[in-house]
């Protein structure tokens, strides 16, 4: 174990965690602004060639990326290459700004390795975001996820996400609509496909220069609810699939308390489900449609069995809290290794591998 989860660790933990996020970001912000503290983070990057991959177009110097929810407002734009990612998701956004739920609504569980959210989409709003943006540069591929304002009505969605996607879109490398949060009120019926496609055809006539678009599902579908959704993202040409959100559901293997807390659930308990939903999506689509795997993600070995049973990127929330900033590092060292044991010369061929 490293100072981080040693000496840094039990300090914090012991502090509110989303006054803890709110400070940190704040740090983050003001060290985003001066590249004199970027070069001090150097420990936490890692670079190999084989980790390299071209994918939408768009370069990733490595697959581990940030999921969206850490970076709500845009803040650590400009500082995500200097710890380690090879991309970063900012958001979730929503075109009216809205406080979210009200707290206590971010609970560690500790003994799980584990949280419990109920934030709500607690954002500016997408004007306040695009004025942020236009000072704003990242140096790695930079995704904006999209979420429905919880004043808008089910019927009234694909027109709340087109305005932040038409506001935001000179800002977005991809985007990724957001149909699976649990702590939005009937979000998640937004996954039907009648919802799915409204909106991703209000999204694709409006997306001029043909930007990747991803939609962000939740682990706890039906596999008859994935069927119908690899087939609404291949009739609309999306770019992929996220998978996954938080969970629902509480495992009884959780130990901590804190699990009576209602919200969406992240961290170790999640690792499994996450990537069995990864290898459904895989099967059904044939490999034909990529996936972004997320959900547990503290370890190289739970990163690569993400990529063999489909995942193309990854990305890490939890698990970056409960390891610290090494953990990147660590994991693409590991991927790298990989690899190499594998007899591969890119990461890439590995994605997929437990299928064939």
């Amino acid at each position: 174990m490293g100072i981080y989860q040693t000496l840094v660790r039990p300090l914090v933990f012991q502090l509110d965690p989303e006054w803890v996020h709110g400070q940190s970001m704040g740090l983050l912000e003001f060290m985003a602004q001066r590249p004199v503290f970027q070069r001090l983070l150097s420990p936490c990057q890692y670079q190999d060639p084989v980790l390299a991959q071209k994918l939408w177009g768009i370069n990733f110097a490595n697959p581990l990326g940030l999921a969206a929810g850490f970076d709500k407002h845009g803040q650590g734009v400009g500082i995500w290459e200097a710890l380690g990612f090879g991309w970063a998701e900012i958001g979730t956004v929503t075109r009216y700004a809205q406080p979210g739920n009200p707290p206590p609504r971010l609970f560690r569980l500790i003994e799980d390795e584990a949280v419990i959210n109920r934030m709500g989409f607690n954002n500016a709003g997408a004007e306040a975001l695009a004025k942020k943006l236009m000072t704003r540069k990242s140096r790695v591929p930079l995704g904006i996820n999209l979420g429905k304002s919880k004043s808008t009505d089910l019927a009234q969605a694909p027109e709340d996400y087109a305005f932040s996607f038409q506001k935001l879109y000179s800002y977005g490398d991809y985007f990724v609509i957001n149909v699976s949060s649990p702590n939005t009120a009937g979000l998640r019926d937004l996954q039907k496909s009648q919802f799915l496609s409204e909106i991703f055809q209000a999204l694709q006539e409006r997306n001029r220069d043909q930007k990747p678009l991803l939609v962000k599902i939740a682990p706890d579908l039906e596999t008859s609810d994935l069927e119908a959704i690899v087939r609404c993202v291949q009739d609309f040409k999306l770019a992929g699939i996220i998978a996954t959100n938080t969970t629902i559901q509480r495992p009884p293997s959780l130990k901590s308390m804190t699990r009576q807390e209602t919200g969406g659930l992240s961290g170790v308990p999640l690792t499994q489900r996450s990537t069995a939903v990864l290898a459904l999506l895989w099967q059904i689509s044939r490999g034909t449609v990529p996936l972004v795997g997320v959900g547990g993600i503290t370890t190289a070995e739970d990163a690569w069995d993400k990529i063999i049973h489909g995942a193309s990127l990854l990305q890490i929330y939890t698990g970056w809290i409960y390891q610290g900033p090494l953990v990147v590092p660590q994991i693409l060292r590991g991927l790298a290794a990989r690899v190499q044991q594998a007899g591969l010369s890119q990461l890439s061929e590995a994605v997929g591998m437990a299928h064939r």
